[in-house]
């Protein structure tokens, strides 16, 4: 290898490192730090602030949900599976709420293809934006609760000030915004009052159509009590701040 040749390898291979630790600083960046945005100025400069925060951190919780599903429909697609592809199947089954999960059976995989899928960046900041209202709320300020979860353990989160008598649910508290993401995330692929949603996104899929946070927030009558005036208020919120231009083509 000529001297030329050996620094053009030398380049190439400190650009790579250089790139590899810019993701790993950001991702780290994210995990760590909180951002208190009362430190912007209400209106567009908040929104701005909320919206540079918080895509980040969904993009990579996209990646991270993404990189499992691109690998399980290679497994599915591969009649030979190795051992360790069907435990690492069951394992990833096993994350996403479904036990007993069985390679052989085509209606354990679309259950399962069905949960492990991206949600639209749009609709995750549209959600947050409203749920915490701007990264102002008691819940965001104090436990990193962006999206509205309830608990229902005593001490798992914030009791709400005007929780109903008899009532026992608490707003879930969590060690950074990212980790207020990963469960949002979780519960909008597992739980079963998203069902629609995640059936919106199948269907969108196998048409060979766009995944929006418009045509997805149609299946979240059951995540706020407002029911269809939150979905609408959510539709406009991503319709007035353009958000979807953030969503895979």
């Amino acid at each position: 290898m000529t001297t030329r040749t050996k620094l053009i390898a030398c380049g190439f291979a400190i650009l790579i490192f250089s790139a590899l630790a810019t993701v790993l600083f950001n991702r780290l960046r994210v995990d760590v730090k909180s951002v208190d945005f009362a430190q912007f100025p209400a209106g567009p400069q908040r929104k701005q602030a909320f919206f540079n925060y918080f895509l980040p951190i969904i993009e990579a919780e996209n990646t991270r949900i993404r990189e499992k599903r691109e690998r399980l429909l290679q497994v599915m697609a591969n009649d030979g599976r190795s051992r360790r592809d069907v435990e690492w199947t069951e394992d990833i089954a096993l994350e996403f709420g479904i036990d007993r999960f069985d390679v052989s059976n085509q209606g354990n995989w679309s259950l399962l293809m069905n949960r492990v899928d991206i949600i639209p960046p749009s609709l995750a900041l549209a959600q947050g934006a409203n749920e915490s209202a701007w990264g102002m709320s008691r819940f965001s300020t104090e436990g990193n609760s962006f999206f509205g979860h309830w608990c229902f353990s005593p001490g798992c989160g914030l009791v709400p000030l005007m929780r109903d008598p008899g009532s026992n649910h608490e707003v879930a508290k969590f060690d950074s915004p990212r980790q207020s993401v990963e469960r949002y995330a979780f519960n909008l692929n597992t739980h079963a009052a998203y069902k629609d949603l995640r059936q919106i996104r199948s269907s969108l899929r196998e048409n060979g159509e766009a995944l929006t946070g418009s045509k997805l927030a149609d299946g979240l009558t059951n995540y706020s009590t407002r029911r269809e005036k939150y979905i609408n208020e959510l539709k406009e919120m991503i319709r007035f701040n353009k958000l979807e231009k953030l969503d895979p083509g």
